[in-house]
């Protein structure tokens, strides 16, 4: 039986990345992190407001917030996962390197998501599967249309991590291949809207990479080892369930 492996899942490479890091102060995780952090997509969440009952205070939750108390959730859990299993880990990697590798995939969670999170999701799709926008759709391929018209904030964060931010279109923010598998909910591109019948835009499969970044998310795969389910489709990081 096929199985994965430690010691490429936790791998520390960078998607990118022409060079090699010695600073000790930090590792690799814990710059990813502060990467996540510093970036523009990040910032951005500060004016999406996450769903909230009508509050009797001005401390309104925001997608940014959100987004730090689930990444010290994360750290928490990975870090308490690993104690338990660190006889089984390399032994350059601590349960202090698995939380932060949690600590930065939760961090990025929500930063593709558009205003509204899943209301504007459904917007999206909703406006291109009108007719009357058909000619936006013409020149694109039945795949490229199903992305479209199932816009997907999952898939536009893979996007944005590995393509818009800092170095576009060569590694984006160059994020280590264990952050970016464990950030990867749904490691699999998209069904084609005819495959999936009649279906609304709200109960439309998930995926989480775009046609743009399959070879992105292979290359993901083959350096974390990720086992292989079909075509451009592989099994979740085992960090992804925490």
């Amino acid at each position: 039986m096929e199985q994965m492996r430690w010691l490429e899942l936790l791998s520390a490479v960078r998607l990118g990345s022409k060079k090699s890091s010695t600073e000790l102060a930090r590792s690799p995780f814990h710059k990813d992190y502060d990467r996540i952090i510093f970036s523009q997509s990040f910032r951005q969440l500060n004016r999406k407001t996450q769903v909230h009952p009508l509050a009797q205070h001005d401390g309104i939750h925001t997608r940014l917030t959100h987004s730090l108390e689930v990444s010290c959730i994360g750290r928490s859990m990975g870090m308490l996962a690993a104690e338990k299993i660190k006889d089984e880990l390399p032994v350059w990697i601590s349960p202090a390197d698995v939380g932060a590798i949690i600590q930065a995939a939760c961090l990025a969670h929500d930063i593709g998501n558009p205003p509204f999170g899943h209301a504007g999701e459904y917007a999206i799709r909703e406006w291109f599967d009108d007719a009357s926008h058909d000619d936006f759709l013409k020149k694109l391929s039945p795949e490229e249309e199903a992305d479209v018209r199932q816009f997907e904030g999952n898939a536009q964060g893979l996007r944005l991590l590995s393509r818009i931010d800092y170095h576009p279109n060569d590694g984006g923010m160059r994020l280590t291949y264990a952050t970016l598998g464990a950030y990867l909910k749904y490691p699999w591109l998209s069904k084609t809207i005819a495959s999936q019948g009649d279906r609304p835009s709200h109960q439309r499969a998930k995926f989480g990479c775009y046609q743009s970044e399959k070879e992105i998310l292979k290359q993901i795969a083959e350096q974390l080892g990720l086992i292989q389910l079909g075509e451009y489709h592989y099994c979740r990081h085992p960090l992804t369930y925490l």
